[in-house]
């Protein structure tokens, strides 16, 4: 049966309530500093530049008490889509005219920047889910709505609905955890029709070869339930207001500032060293 718990496996979009030094600091500061670390590591063109993000990043789970094996689990579901595409860049990664073939099969050849070039993406997806996993588990539904809500308030004087950008961030994230269960239930009704899903060997190759049917059905049945969600936001009246008023109050202290200033020097670290 655990080849059917999508969901288990499923980490970001989870918030864990609990009492560390990232929890207390200010809901924007938080945002900020994984904001930087993320755009750090997205456009990073060196291997050491995304080993400190890494870094970083481990040390944000020590600081925010984030158990590392309950964050590395967050690396299981995408692994299949990654190992494809790394597989691709092997082959269509650009390399110099004059680079030397590691191995050779007729047509098919294979170059050393093409492995180096499956390694960083490999790698920079890596930072990159950890470094969305580390924000969702220590930013709620609550204080990640409201810190971006004020992030954002100067540029509703130029007329932009902040609201309702938040709002779409909000349903993004938190619509992950409703993709697995779906996922989850696709798999069980094919596996139940005579499907064959957990019976083949043979490592990422044959558990990609498994998760390939489930794409299109996937994709429709998220499309209807955002669809559904429209029409229920719809029929009730959902508006973005110009004034919002919040019951919830946040305190920026110099340690949120100090926190900020780490942040960013981590993030232009990264930068320069590539």
């Amino acid at each position: 049966m655990h080849n059917f718990e999508f969901l288990r496996m499923v980490n970001i979009g989870q918030y864990l309530p609990l009492q560390s030094v990232l929890h207390r600091l200010d809901p924007r500061a938080r945002i900020l500093i994984y904001f930087c670390m993320i755009a750090a590591a997205t456009f990073t063109s060196s291997p050491i530049g995304l080993a400190i993000a890494l870094a970083v990043i481990f040390i944000g789970f020590w600081f925010g008490r984030i158990p590392l094996r309950f964050a590395l689990r967050g690396l299981l579901p995408p692994l299949p889509f990654l190992l494809i595409l790394a597989f691709l860049q092997i082959f269509l990664a650009p390399h110099p005219a004059e680079a030397a073939i590691l191995y050779s099969l007729g047509p098919v050849k294979i170059y050393l920047a093409g492995l180096i070039s499956a390694g960083l993406l490999l790698l920079r997806f890596a930072v990159l889910i950890l470094g969305l996993g580390l924000a969702s588990y220590t930013l709620s539904t609550s204080e990640m709505i409201h810190g971006l809500e004020s992030l954002f308030s100067p540029l509703t004087r130029l007329g932009i609905p902040t609201h309702d950008l938040v709002m779409v961030v909000q349903v993004t994230i938190r619509f992950i955890p409703f993709l697995a269960q779906a996922a989850e239930r696709i798999a069980k009704a094919q596996a139940s029709r005579g499907a064959d899903w957990g019976t083949r060997k043979g490592g990422p190759l044959a558990r990609t070869r498994q998760v390939i049917p489930l794409v299109l059905p996937l994709f429709l049945t998220s499309l209807r339930r955002a669809e559904t969600m429209a029409l229920a936001m719809d029929a009730r009246g959902y508006a973005a207001i110009t004034r919002r008023t919040s019951m919830m109050v946040m305190h920026f202290t110099w340690k949120d500032a100090l926190a900020i200033l780490l942040g960013i020097a981590a993030g232009v670290a990264i930068l320069w060293v590539g």
